[in-house]
């Protein structure tokens, strides 16, 4: 690697001709990026005090170690971005310079064309003198060539290269100005050797400036970079490129790195917090190729494999799902917002492509994922917890019993995972403040749409409360409510019992109920099943209203159906726990007589085993072990103390009274990097909410990942 300073303009002049390969992302600068760069040019050529402008570097790789010496063309693996955008401005800027006029020495029309943006001697591809891939090729050439876009053109070369001859037409910079900026840019000219350098290091510890990779695009850099042309061109075209087509350009910047981390969870087990996807991708890149396998055969194997799994991605997060009952199932998570049941869901689909998974189950195992999630969420379930749930359940299942396996994972969850029963939800959904309910679209359409064979769209109707928000209610409201209206009406307005939809919500307003019931479009004369029984109801009170909730919370059991197992089955899909151990309490002789230590561990484990129904005590030979899924926390017995391990990083515990010690790297009895003595009862409440917080982390009631 040899690298220089160099000014950009001469650099430009000096090179034949700068290649984009095919595995870099494309031109991804929007008007943000443009106009900061279009800022820092105006600045300097506007104050004699400042030389240069470094605008980053510029990395290529030639076949030999001489720098811009030669006329093969070079491929740049970082810098394309900088290197469009100033030849977009320098396109502007010749057309608005003319061919007469000169503002700046060597800044006429001719010039600009003939030094920066093309080799006036050579013909086709040979005539640019950067050539972008995809098509922002076919875009950019039409710039420098003065020809017509393409059909299919690039959305940010021709948005930029329309910015910057717009700013330059506004008149506001002098093009003197303009010109002597552009003169004074300044690169870090980086030339490799595809024989001595490692291309792929040296672009991923490259600090530049301009818009941040993502980490799909190191991704397929890190997959494509190193290969020979013919099969880098190969892969591209043949898997790669159809994955960026079947995303979309706006979907493929949004939703490929969620994707790669989700397809890391399912191939790992292990979810990869989403800044660390391409460190992941790397490690699982590595382990995962086979001994007999050659390095080219695995990263082919290993593309094949993503493209195949983008397609089930697709077709679940994108719509573009062409069964109808599982394009409806996945329209409905999408709506609920389900991310964290992808990694499940990719396992699930892979097994229902290769025909492991018949196309029934998986739609009955998509729905009670659907009610899985919208149960916790009105039962009010903190929802930290379900990213490790789903990424856990493809190893639990049995695939030879699919649809019964994934019944049982969800009942065998523990309390602060488990599935709502029946009478948790039914209860829940009949008291929840539903109006204000993050998805409350989604749960009237379900609701108004379950087995109908022709669905209703909600965007046809609006919501209405049946007993209205205003506070000032009329007489006729506050006579039929009684004189608890104020209280009834603050307690059932946002109440599922209240709720409906209507095409008839300013024509309803504060209208009595009568009204709205028998008026012309009244509940009457609706279409809507959720508004079926209003049209036979008398008066609207909170009787009336606590009836039609616990009506319709009778569909939802139907709607958002729970897993059904006989005790038979599910006792079949309980995770063996393996030999039980003999040790006791007896073990511990601290613990099996009376004194100061059996006191406290008395009062501790009481106290313990009340933080969650999902709590276990475990005595092992050396230490006494709770658990939720493994230790949170284990107590090692003393004479007049217990010695408590908690299972957490020491930097997470919040201990305002400084009793905890790091013991990090130290061997120590029990599991964890913390530990904190209890010598006395009234410390007890103190300590158990240190406890409690190793046990809130492994539950996943902490940050989330």
């Amino acid at each position: 690697m040899k690298a220089t300073e160099a000014k950009l303009l001469l650099f430009l002049k000096k090179s034949s001709q700068f290649i984009i390969p095919i595995y870099q992302r494309t031109y991804s600068w929007t008007e943000k990026e443009c106009r900061q760069l279009w800022d820092d040019i105006v600045r300097a050529g506007s104050s004699d005090k400042i030389a240069v402008h470094f605008v980053g570097s510029i990395v290529y790789i030639e076949d030999g170690q001489s720098q811009v010496t030669h006329q093969a063309p070079l491929l740049v693996i970082d810098g394309q971005q900088r290197l469009t955008t100033v030849t977009l401005l320098l396109a502007a800027l010749a057309e608005s310079v003319g061919e007469a006029v000169e503002p700046f020495d060597g800044f006429s029309q001719r010039k600009i064309r003939s030094y920066y943006l093309t080799n006036p001697e050579e013909s086709g591809d040979r005539f640019f003198k950067l050539l972008l891939s995809q098509t922002d090729e076919g875009s950019l050439k039409a710039v420098v060539g003065g020809s017509e876009q393409p059909k299919e053109s690039s959305l940010r070369v021709t948005e930029n290269f329309a910015s910057f001859k717009e700013w330059i037409k506004e008149g506001r910079v002098d093009l003197a100005t303009l010109c002597r900026g552009l003169a004074k840019l300044m690169v870090v000219d980086i030339v490799l050797s595809r024989n001595q350098d490692n291309p792929q290091l040296i672009f991923e510890s490259m600090n530049s400036t301009g818009k941040e990779l993502s980490q799909a695009d190191l991704i397929r850099n890190f997959i494509l970079m190193g290969l020979e042309p013919t099969l880098q061109t190969r892969l591209y075209e043949q898997f790669w490129r159809p994955m960026e087509v079947d995303f979309g350009q706006e979907a493929y910047g949004t939703h490929f790195d969620a994707f790669m981390r989700h397809y890391l969870t399912v191939k790992t087990g292990e979810i990869p917090n989403i800044s660390a996807v391409y460190d992941a991708f790397k490690m699982h890149a590595h382990s995962s190729r086979p001994d007999t396998t050659t390095e080219d055969a695995h990263i082919e194997a290993l593309v094949r494999d993503i493209r195949e799994y983008t397609r089930y991605f697709c077709a679940m997060a994108l719509g573009k799902e062409t069964e109808p009952e599982l394009s409806r199932a996945f329209h409905d998570l999408r709506e609920l917002k389900v991310d964290v049941a992808y990694p499940f869901l990719l396992d699930m689909y892979r097994d229902y492509a290769v025909g492991v998974l018949a196309k029934g189950d998986f739609v009955r195992s998509v729905r009670l994922v659907e009610a899985y999630v919208f149960r916790r969420a009105v039962s009010a379930i903190p929802t930290n917890s379900m990213n490790k749930t789903f990424a856990a359940f493809p190893k639990a299942l049995k695939k030879d019993r699919y649809l019964e396996s994934v019944q049982a994972q969800f009942l065998l969850l523990p309390s602060y995972r488990r599935f709502p029963s029946d009478v948790e939800f039914e209860g829940q959904i009949q008291i929840r403040d539903l109006y204000n309910f993050r998805s409350r679209s989604y749960w009237l359409r379900r609701l108004e749409n379950f087995e109908r064979k022709e669905p209703v769209s909600l965007g046809d109707y609006t919501i209405e409360h049946i007993l209205p928000q205003n506070e000032d209610l009329s007489l006729a409201w506050q006579e039929a409510l009684g004189p608890e209206w104020k209280r009834i009406q603050k307690t059932w307005l946002h109440r599922l019992g209240n709720l409906t939809l209507t095409g008839y919500n300013s024509e309803y307003s504060d209208r009595p109920f009568q009204e709205k019931r028998d008026m012309k479009g009244g509940f009457k004369e609706s279409p809507l099943k959720l508004n079926a029984s209003l049209g036979q109801v008398q008066g609207w009170n909170e009787e009336a209203i606590l009836a039609r909730a616990g009506h319709v919370a009778k569909l939802a059991l139907r709607v958002w159906p729970s897993p059904t197992l006989d005790a038979g089955s599910l006792a079949a899909h309980r995770p063996s726990r393996g030999a039980k151990t003999s040790y006791s309490i007896n073990e511990h002789p601290f613990l099996a007589k009376s004194g100061e230590a059996q006191s406290l561990f008395e009062a501790f484990r009481k106290e313990v085993l009340a933080l969650d129904p999902c709590v276990s005590e475990e005595f092992l030979k050396l230490y006494v072990a709770y658990k939720a899924e493994t230790n949170f926390v284990d107590v090692i017995p003393r004479a007049e103390r217990l010695r408590l391990s908690l299972n957490m990083p020491f930097a997470e515990i919040e201990d305002p009274r400084g009793l905890c010690k790091d013991i990090t790297g130290l061997k120590r009895w029990g599991n964890g990097n913390v530990q904190v003595s209890l010598a006395n009862l009234d410390d007890l409440p103190y300590v158990i909410g240190l406890v409690r917080q190793s046990l809130e982390l492994q539950l996943g009631n902490g940050a989330e990942l």
